[in-house]
């Protein structure tokens, strides 16, 4: 029986079911058997074909019952087995499309990579012309400068 905490001091009523299983039922066909034996008024003889007979169908009917747990139970882990493989085939659909859109994403990447490596060094050519030409006019104008100077006397050019 359960443990029930309530607050207070009001009255209550609990009701539990409990419903028995299979167990229970073989457990009430042989106390049946038993009872029907104790108060038989049949001879020794009739009493065992009796007995025999019951004990076959008690036999049948556990046979049967247990043919239909097991059935249940194939039933059962199949539907399991079949919806575990759907999930996986699903997991493995969705892992497909993941890996194509990365696939995707680091291609473009590489191509925008590429793309920026490219007009960098673009333009890295064109600002070393620009140097290489800024610095060979002031060499020229300081070429001219000194050309054009007047040499101080007691100097020698």
């Amino acid at each position: 029986m359960a443990d029930y905490d309530f607050d207070g001091d009001e009255r209550f009523v609990v009701i539990e079911r409990h419903s028995g299983g299979f167990g229970s039922f073989l457990l009430g066909l042989a106390l049946g058997v038993g009872a029907a034996l104790l108060f038989a008024p049949d001879s020794g003889v009739a009493t065992r074909r009796r007995i025999t007979r019951g004990a076959r169908r008690v036999r049948r009917a556990a046979e049967d019952a247990a043919g239909e747990v097991r059935e249940r139970v194939e039933e059962t882990f199949e539907s399991a087995r079949q919806r575990v493989e759907e999930r996986i085939e699903e997991a493995r659909g969705a892992i497909d499309v993941k890996r194509e859109q990365v696939e995707r994403a680091v291609r473009a990447g590489r191509e925008a990579a590429q793309q920026a490596r490219d007009e960098l060094e673009s333009r890295l050519a064109e600002t070393k012309a620009a140097y290489n030409a800024g610095a060979q006019v002031a060499r020229d104008a300081k070429v001219e400068r000194v050309v054009d100077r007047p040499v101080p006397k007691g100097r020698s050019a």
